[in-house]
């Protein structure tokens, strides 16, 4: 993990463990967890734009957790995974808004040349270190497809 960021997640840990915060100390061990694992299995140091991925990937879970427990009726597991994304959301960075986001897909497809949805690909890998962690994917993605169909 990238040092600044690992000191960041360290110091909110350490403010937790002081403050009784259970859940956000859960959480956050949760996702210095995910990481220590990342970085055995791929044998190396997490970059920031891993540390995001992981990041996501986490809410992702906790999202699609918390609408099967809202499902099933158990609002209070739905809530503590909901109160688990939002601390998990505080390491992301700002989100992106409409436009932002339509004006780096039109740098990116002119920056690439893409001309049609075989394109895809290439603008997406272009677009994802811009994007990554300040917008959903696979709205993104949705959007992508649509401006190379028309």
């Amino acid at each position: 993990m990238s040092s600044q960021l690992k000191a960041q997640v360290t110091a909110d840990m350490k403010t937790a463990l002081r403050g009784g915060e259970k859940l956000r100390l859960s959480t956050i061990r949760m996702l210095l967890a995910a990481v220590k694992q990342r970085e055995v299995d791929e044998r190396r140091e997490m970059t920031d734009a891993d540390l995001l991925q992981i990041v996501e990937k986490l809410i992702k879970q906790r999202r699609e957790a918390a609408g099967q427990f809202a499902t099933a009726g158990r609002t209070d597991l739905e809530t503590r995974e909901l109160d688990e994304v939002s601390v998990l959301e505080a390491y992301l960075p700002a989100p992106l808004d409409e436009t932002e986001i339509a004006a780096l897909l039109e740098a990116t497809i002119a920056a690439t040349g893409a001309a049609g949805p075989k394109d895809m690909g290439k603008v997406m890998n272009a677009l994802r270190p811009q994007i990554q962690g300040r917008a959903d994917m696979s709205r993104v993605s949705a959007l992508v497809k649509a401006r190379l169909a028309g």
